[in-house]
């Protein structure tokens, strides 16, 4: 695998990427914008989300070039923005109290879609309608339908997530704001017991809305055991433990510990628990997480992620580099108490040691900074050369500032068809990526290679603030 280490050859500002990579997160902005704002091309937008149903829900993210809010990936995006800050956050910098904000951004507005108990927002905004047209955030006149679960019509794994992003930034938020801090616990321990009471999935009731955009492939039992980790990490309590062990055995069994992103929780499972329960035996998080190390690793007998000529990390389906991301940053927490402990994984004949588990996940860093057979970035605004034609419809129209006059819903067309580049530069965006040939053909729309989402940084803020400082 020569290929591999490639991207260990060139040298990037690891830290200059760090801070462009946090910066992304103020162009995603849904609501009323503050005057610390730095992305300035973007304006408040969605100023009256719930408002027709007489609920505050203005906030929040947009999660990717649309301008729908999806809480399911949304809420996945904070949880692993918090799990960047406790494992890296000294690493941060300057940049932690940006990270801060970036994370409240978003508990916040969590905090708006669970206010009402009995209910939880997973989505606002039509997809369809807002999918349809090409418009500017600031000027969308698509419907704003808010769309939420219920005790009888449960959404256990987007109430789970929900669950699981504010405990884990409840421990962020403790050392600085602990009246926050506890606000976010309780809320996480009420959204919990409301998804594990009222069990089921919201493909089946906001199917019709949330699929096939951000449907749930692999059932909420994931969530409700990812929620309930993240809360014995918060708590130490004896009940979430109990909880974890009781319920891992609902896990599907088959090769889903090799999965993790917004939809599959599994080996972020395994990596967690396999630090905050030890005593146990046998010590299935620790297997399963040594197998998940296996299934990434290229040089692995069984590994069953496929690599890029050029070293790349590909799994199917679109926006790949969330994949690289997340299984990278997985890659990385485990490798520390494999250090600690002085232990490697056996794959078979081939052994891990804790730096090969670095050297992957750094490889993959790089080759998202630029250390690829096109010697380009897929970060807006980091390198040389990086995308300019991004499937982000902020990004492609222009600037409130520089046209005042409303576009509306096929005003934009020609701004999405144009070859020229995208005039607001969404800097620190992380595209979806190349193909498995290391080709990309940086066109808007090919939305599955050229978009970014909030989920494809969040893992990677973590990484960067690690290898800024290592």
């Amino acid at each position: 695998m020569a290929a591999m280490a490639m991207g260990l050859v060139a040298s990037h500002d690891y830290g200059e990427a760090l801070t462009k990579s946090i910066l992304f997160y103020e162009g995603q902005r849904s609501g009323k914008l503050p005057p610390t704002q730095r992305i300035t091309w973007r304006k408040d937008s969605a100023l009256r989300d719930g408002f027709e149903i007489g609920v505050d829900l203005v906030g929040g993210y947009y999660d990717a070039g649309d301008n729908v809010k999806f809480t399911f990936p949304m809420a996945f995006s904070i949880t692993m923005l918090a799990w960047s800050v406790l494992e890296f956050g000294q690493s941060l910098g300057t940049d932690l109290q940006h990270s801060l904000k970036a994370i409240q951004w978003g508990t916040d507005y969590l905090l708006k879609a669970t206010s009402i108990p009995g209910f939880v927002f997973a989505q606002v905004g039509d997809p369809y309608g807002d999918h349809n047209c090409w418009e500017r955030p600031e000027d969308m006149d698509t419907p704003r339908t808010p769309y939420a679960v219920s005790k009888e019509f449960p959404g256990s794994e987007v109430s789970a997530e929900i669950a699981a992003a504010l405990a884990a930034s409840s421990m962020v938020f403790r050392p600085i704001n602990r009246g926050y801090s506890a606000r976010l616990l309780k809320r996480a321990r009420m959204v919990f017991e409301f998804a594990d009471k009222y069990r089921g999935s919201y493909n089946d009731s906001l199917g019709p809305w949330a699929c096939p955009f951000y449907c749930d492939y692999s059932g909420y039992q994931d969530e409700l055991v990812w929620g309930a980790a993240w809360l014995l990490r918060a708590t130490k309590a004896p009940y979430y433990r109990n909880y974890v062990l009781a319920n891992i055995q609902n896990l599907d069994k088959s090769s889903s510990f090799a999965e993790f992103g917004w939809d599959t929780k599994h080996a972020g499972i395994n990596v967690l628990v396999s630090r905050l329960i030890k005593s146990q035996t046998p010590k299935p998080f620790i297997t399963n997480a040594d197998k998940f190390v296996c299934s990434v690793l290229p040089e692995s007998p069984t590994v069953s992620v496929s690599y890029s000529p050029g070293g790349l990390l590909i799994k199917p389906g679109g926006s790949n580099l969330q994949h690289a991301t997340a299984l990278s940053f997985l890659l990385l927490v485990y490798s520390r108490p494999l250090s600690k402990d002085s232990r490697v994984i056996h794959c078979g004949n081939v052994v891990a040691t804790p730096a090969r588990l670095l050297q992957v996940a750094r490889s993959q860093v790089d080759y998202i900074l630029g250390s690829n057979p096109l010697n380009m970035s897929y970060m807006v605004g980091y390198g040389k050369k990086f995308p300019e034609r991004i499937h982000h419809r902020g990004s492609s129209l222009p600037s409130i500032t520089l046209h005042p006059q409303h576009i509306d819903c096929t005003g934009g067309a020609t701004y999405f068809y144009t070859n020229n580049p995208n005039p607001n530069l969404l800097t620190g965006a992380v595209v979806g990526g190349p193909d498995i040939k290391d080709s990309y053909a940086d066109s808007r729309a090919d939305f599955a290679h050229s978009e970014p989402t909030t989920y494809i940084n969040a893992p990677l803020v973590g990484l960067l603030a690690y290898f800024k400082s290592h």
